[in-house]
């Protein structure tokens, strides 16, 4: 049964611990094969006066916005078409693909491919899955999508799993895997 501590300069959200803990308890789980339920997670908190590095005192900085919330925002800001709201999720050097083996940079350019296929797509998630690797996160989101084809015909209910990589600056790269080329009118 293992016993994992976590010391913590005081002042961090209850949702942030509550996070930590959780993390803290799949990693043993995935990493020693323990069901969560032997697995014990503590949290000692120390007021900032008592905590230094460096020879200063330090104060916990903010926690960062989460993968799933920046995923679930970036995608809800792309289906209301506001491209600036959905710009601030991403890095410099974002990429996305899509199937075909499209490569596309920039919002205006996904706009721009997606205008030939479609009049709107909008997703139902189902799950967002999250791993990570130091300050990289992958999150992998999967549904469905429903929307209307250029010929005004309805769709719905058609996979699909988009897979993000994000750092500290944003989202990086978003591949995007569905069957909607099996669907489409004139296909």
């Amino acid at each position: 049964m293992p016993l994992i501590e976590c010391t913590l300069i005081k002042g961090y959200e209850k949702y942030t611990r509550q996070l930590l803990n959780e993390r803290l308890t799949d990693a043993a789980c995935s990493v020693i094969g323990a069901k969560s339920d032997f697995v014990i997670v503590t949290i000692k908190e120390v007021e900032s006066e008592n905590y230094m590095r460096g020879r200063s005192i330090k104060t916990p900085a903010a926690a960062p916005k989460q993968a799933d919330h920046i995923i679930r925002s970036f995608l809800t800001a792309m289906e209301d078409r506001d491209l600036e709201l959905a710009k601030t999720f991403l890095a410099d050097h974002f990429k996305m693909t899509f199937p075909g083996n499209t490569s596309l940079s920039t919002l205006e350019d996904l706009i721009a491919w997606a205008q030939t296929r479609y009049k709107f797509v909008k997703k139902d998630i189902e799950d967002i899955s999250l791993s990570f690797n130091e300050l990289i996160t992958t999150g992998y989101c999967h549904g469905t999508l429903y929307g209307e084809w250029i010929d005004g015909k309805t769709f719905e209910n058609i996979r699909f799993i988009d897979r993000f990589e994000i750092t500290p600056d944003g989202i990086t790269k978003q591949d995007v895997w569905n069957d909607m080329a099996l669907y489409m009118p004139n296909a």
